[in-house]
């Protein structure tokens, strides 16, 4: 019998990937080689196995007949490979290797790199690879160990961690109070020059909503400026750009520093949890414990940012 040959595998796996993400582009990005080596490998696998695996034109990657039978026998074959990587992973005690991380932008950057320092010092054997965007990856299909969310959790084939509250708040700078006043309830906002925030993944801005008392007030803000990243907005708003809603953890900077004030906090309730997503295969992996650990130290049940916004509540 013809033994598989490494070419062929790494043709199984380059097929695989951009089967399951839909593109040469995102398997790529998964697998940390170029669109073009993606591409080349699937042709030699087309070219030994004597079949089309994909549909292609400038703006799609559809798979054939062909194509859908491979990609779910592939699929099995990878799964089992994961799995003894994993076990062998398991049977170490020390941590090391590449540890995979998803997280949205602002997370990623005001939480989770200022930390990764000091989790690398106690595992210096292990490298993190952090990967920060708006839009949800699948982790399985990406090789992602441990993700960071806010809001949806939908996918079951997940394990799940809350970390956090992840709490909001309405910020000004202190000079553009002073040239327009300071509201003390929701409706004052009428009239406030205001930057919003736009989702990059619906392209939907931001709806502000307010608690009062048992009932939820929602302003859709006439807003002088929109942006679609946390920290414009923040920035924005430091610069004396208006009223804005910003994440504590964004805006608890600008507050040290007095560049920000926090508005009409008690309006607010927590809008969702930031939470930890790992995949089952995953579960005992000790790099994924590790950072699993780490992470309660970073996310405490009372978070410090939230902690700073409280204390300079106006």
């Amino acid at each position: 019998m013809e033994r598989i040959n490494l070419d062929s595998l790494t043709g199984l796996i380059a097929f695989s990937r951009a089967a399951s993400l839909g593109s040469y582009t995102a398997a790529a990005r998964a697998l940390g080689i170029s669109p073009s080596a993606i591409s080349k490998s699937v042709q030699r696998l087309e070219q030994r196995l004597g079949m089309r695996l994909f549909n292609r034109t400038t703006r799609s990657l559809t798979l054939t007949p062909e194509g859908r039978d491979l990609h779910e026998r592939a699929l099995r074959l990878l799964r089992e490979a994961e799995a003894i990587e994993q076990a062998a992973v398991a049977a170490r005690s020390e941590p090391s290797g590449v540890l995979k991380i998803a997280a949205p932008l602002p997370i990623g950057v005001h939480i989770l790199a200022p930390a990764l320092p000091r989790f690398r010092a106690r595992y210096p054997k292990l490298a993190v690879d952090l990967r920060l965007g708006d839009q949800f990856v699948d982790l399985i299909a990406e090789g992602i160990d441990v993700a960071i969310r806010v809001g949806d959790l939908s996918d079951s084939r997940l394990i799940s961690r809350t970390l956090a509250p992840h709490n909001i708040c309405a910020f000004a700078a202190p000079t553009y109070l002073a040239r327009r006043g300071t509201p003390q309830h929701p409706a004052e906002l009428e009239g406030h020059e205001c930057v919003n925030f736009r989702f990059q993944s619906s392209g939907q801005a931001l709806r502000w909503s307010f608690k009062l008392g048992d009932r939820t007030l929602e302003i859709m803000p006439d807003a002088a400026i929109t942006t679609d990243v946390s920290d414009a907005v923040a920035a924005a708003l430091a610069a004396g750009g208006g009223i804005g809603i910003s994440p504590t953890f964004v805006a608890a900077s600008y507050v040290e520093r007095g560049l920000l004030v926090p508005l009409l906090q008690d309006y607010f309730a927590p809008r969702s949890a930031i939470t930890a997503l790992w995949p089952e295969g995953r579960r005992s992996s000790p790099n994924v414990k590790a950072f699993l650990s780490f992470l309660t130290e970073i996310f405490p049940s009372d978070p410090p940012w939230d902690a700073v916004v409280r204390a300079g509540c106006t």
